[in-house]
């Protein structure tokens, strides 16, 4: 891969992750890109990307903008912060620019806490939030209903991105769409995930069967993991496989781990005896 396909895939996944604009080209032949700290947002830096990255660094040249409610010199102070974390995440010959962002908010969090840094005006209203998320705590004056059975399995773990799958025993469509607002409303690491793919098999009164799925994002993740579970045979269940990005795009390997995630879970749960009636059912085909 050259570093302007390397850059691209930058590009392409950060903007995803974070808001459009994260990581946006200034001068391409040159590799000079913006880079806005999602945890600083008023601060957008300017870097620079060696032609055989990622086996070098990419540089921090400085701030490129520095918004009106930033105290006065804390562009240049977040520069330094922001260049020390670069030098401890970047490892040659992988992609280095989503881990710098996520570990810079701590240094720079930890760095305010010292008294090293301002994050913001101590005389306006101005905050920081923890994370660009959605996330919002559950409001005590919704009825969630019951806390769903999820039974969870290990974490998978591939090119730092982490896949967890938990299933949970589901009787009705209603049930397993209250059950992923439960998840998302009271577990603040899933519902701060890049995704949470869905998929769920029931079956209903006087012969009737219910069978759906939600990619959230990663485009026919849900599908084929409803797929696997019709290969199972496994009904009267839901399962969810929570990805967090690493930073290191998968390709095609990313369906093969969220299936795997999916299937030890449906294993562990009890809905399938072992893991080899889908690989029986699917040597058929």
């Amino acid at each position: 891969m050259s570093a302007n396909d390397a850059i691209q895939d930058e590009v392409t996944s950060l903007n995803a992750i974070f808001d459009e604009g994260t990581l946006a080209p200034i001068d391409e032949e040159a590799r000079s890109y913006s880079l806005r700290l999602p945890s600083l947002p008023s601060v957008t830096l300017r870097i620079e990307f060696p032609a055989d990255y990622p086996d070098a660094p990419p540089s921090v040249l400085g701030t490129l903008s520095v918004g009106q409610d930033v105290p006065k010199g804390m562009g240049s102070r977040a520069v330094d912060v922001v260049r020390s974390v670069l030098a401890d995440v970047y490892r040659p010959g992988e992609a280095c620019i989503y881990d710098l962002l996520e570990e810079a908010k701590v240094a720079l969090e930890h760095a305010e806490e010292q008294g090293h840094l301002q994050l913001h005006d101590q005389n306006e209203d101005v905050h920081i939030e923890e994370e660009e998320s959605d996330y919002m705590p559950p409001n005590p004056a919704i009825d969630l209903g019951p806390e769903p059975l999820w039974i969870i399995a290990p974490a998978l773990t591939e090119k730092k991105s982490v896949f967890l799958a938990r299933v949970a025993p589901v009787s009705s469509p209603a049930q397993a769409r209250q059950y992923v607002a439960h998840l998302l409303a009271t577990d603040k690491k899933a519902a701060r995930a890049t995704h949470n793919m869905t998929a769920w098999r029931i079956k209903g009164p006087n012969h009737t069967t219910y069978q759906d799925c939600d990619d959230d994002g990663e485009t026919a993740a849900g599908s084929r993991m409803l797929h696997l579970m019709q290969l199972m045979d496994v009904w009267d269940v839901m399962v969810i496989v929570t990805r967090w990005y690493g930073g290191i795009l998968l390709g095609p390997d990313r369906f093969r781990i969220i299936n795997t995630a999916a299937r030890e879970a449906l294993v562990l749960g009890g809905f399938a005896k072992d893991g080899k009636d889908g690989d029986k059912k699917k040597s058929k085909k």
